[in-house]
């Protein structure tokens, strides 16, 4: 049930870039960096069409990071990169929804955002400067990956400009480009922020082994001392995602109504089961 839904958020989520690009960004010449900015520039400039352009990048950096990237990344982003293909040049065959360039920049941003931080929570990508940051980072391990993305980005506006030679379009671009950052940014941090919890229990063992049987978390114990009373106890570390915090709250006071709680927000847990952009 769990792949059935992260499948569905990846669908969602490229369904949504594909439209901010094809319905807002393409039809008003923004470019916001990207290779969805490349496909827009080799569009008007000879006429090759989005999607094939976009998948053709996507398939080069593949190959130049054939020995660097895991075979599971490699093979969803062929998945993603060739339906966000296809939907580009389909949503291309339709009326743009405005012609206000200073909206398409919002809304095309926003939708795109959206859809792009969407795919990234469901450990997915649709490839493009994702997979090009990913082989540069590999090989200049201390350049942090939104540095490089930042770079490639602003080259590809830069780029742009020498092409349109307008420059109400490259600041429209990046405009576009910081929207859509911003909203991949809050959506990826909503949606991964955990919750660290330490539960005080002189019933530790039996807390652990109730929280590992119906919560499916590792359990962490260590002995303590309470320092009022002096007794023995068990501290009990366990992390989660913020929603399942009620039934794991649930299971701990089923088996100790005595059990001291203590929850507190971790914007980034490393490990099975989680995962964080960065």
């Amino acid at each position: 049930m769990k792949k059935i839904k992260s499948y569905l958020v990846i669908l969602l989520g490229v369904i949504l870039a594909s439209f901010g690009i094809g319905m807002f960004c393409i039809p008003n010449k923004i470019v916001g960096g990207g290779v969805s900015g490349v496909s827009t520039v080799l569009y008007y400039l000879f006429k090759i069409p989005a999607g094939i352009s976009y998948f053709a990048f996507n398939i080069l950096f593949l190959i130049i990071g054939l020995k660097k990237l895991s075979k599971g990344f490699i093979i969803k982003t062929i998945i993603c990169a060739g339906l966000m293909s296809f939907l580009i040049d389909v949503f291309l065959t339709f009326p743009p929804i405005t012609d206000d360039v200073v909206l398409a920049s919002l809304f095309g941003g926003v939708i795109y955002g959206v859809g792009i931080g969407l795919t990234l929570i469901s450990d997915a990508s649709t490839g493009g400067t994702d997979i090009l940051g990913r082989i540069i980072q590999y090989m200049r391990p201390h350049i942090e990956i939104g540095k490089i993305f930042m770079i490639i980005d602003l080259i590809i506006i830069a780029f742009s400009f020498m092409v349109f030679g307008e420059v109400d379009l490259s600041l429209y671009g990046v405009l576009s480009l910081y929207i859509s950052t911003t909203a991949i940014d809050l959506l990826v941090h909503k949606l991964n922020v955990s919750k660290l919890v330490f539960v005080i229990s002189e019933k530790g063992e039996s807390v652990a082994k109730k929280l590992i049987e119906e919560c499916g978390r590792g359990v962490t114990i260590i002995d303590a001392v309470g320092a009022y009373t002096m007794k023995e106890k068990n501290m009990l570390i366990c992390a989660m995602k913020e929603n399942e915090m009620p039934e794991f709250q649930r299971n701990v006071m089923s088996v100790d109504e005595d059990a001291f709680i203590v929850a507190t927000e971790s914007q980034k847990i490393f490990g099975k089961g989680f995962y964080v952009y960065h």
